[in-house]
């Protein structure tokens, strides 16, 4: 009689302890995404803006960026000194530029995530022609007090299709 009354507290134990441990889990996991949805919204802002020096606080100095689209991986520095043509052309008017984020997938904990979907790049001419790209994205990103990006790996060219799919 000892034992199963043993074996039943064990039991009921447990799911106690993972009852809990799922709380904790599943509300630390809703701050996370809170926390991440802000991260990307400063993304959208910076790039909508032409805040080349907001932009590049929310990259890790180490991070990198895989561009499977160009068959190519380098620094995310170096293609922050590309890039910042378009953020001093958004700045001064010159363009209209836009990022918005989809997500498929979103894993981590307090002070890591791994973030799948696609992003809208889209950009608007002075003489008004209109691009809109839409990309395949892997984003690995560490919080240290805030949270940036490690690794950025724009995989492949997505569609309309794909992106209304991640609605």
């Amino acid at each position: 009689m000892k034992i199963n009354t043993l074996y039943t507290t064990i039991i009921i134990l447990s799911f106690t302890a993972l009852s809990s441990y799922s709380k904790e889990t599943t509300s630390d996991n809703a701050a996370r995404l809170v926390a991440l949805d802000n991260y990307w919204a400063e993304v959208s802002r910076c790039v909508k803006e032409g805040d080349f020096a907001g932009y590049k606080a929310t990259c890790h100095p180490d991070g990198v960026l895989v561009a499977g689209t160009r068959g190519e991986s380098q620094p995310l520095s170096k293609a922050l000194k590309r890039w910042k043509k378009d953020f001093i052309d958004a700045k001064s008017g010159a363009i209209k530029a836009s990022v918005t984020f989809r997500f498929s997938q979103r894993l981590g904990d307090k002070t890591t995530a791994h973030e799948t979907g696609i992003f809208l790049y889209a950009r608007e001419n002075a003489d008004g022609s209109k691009t809109k790209e839409y990309i395949h994205l892997e984003a690995l990103l560490l919080k240290r007090g805030t949270w940036k990006t490690m690794m950025e790996y724009q995989k492949s060219v997505a569609t309309k299709e794909d992106w209304d799919e991640l609605k």
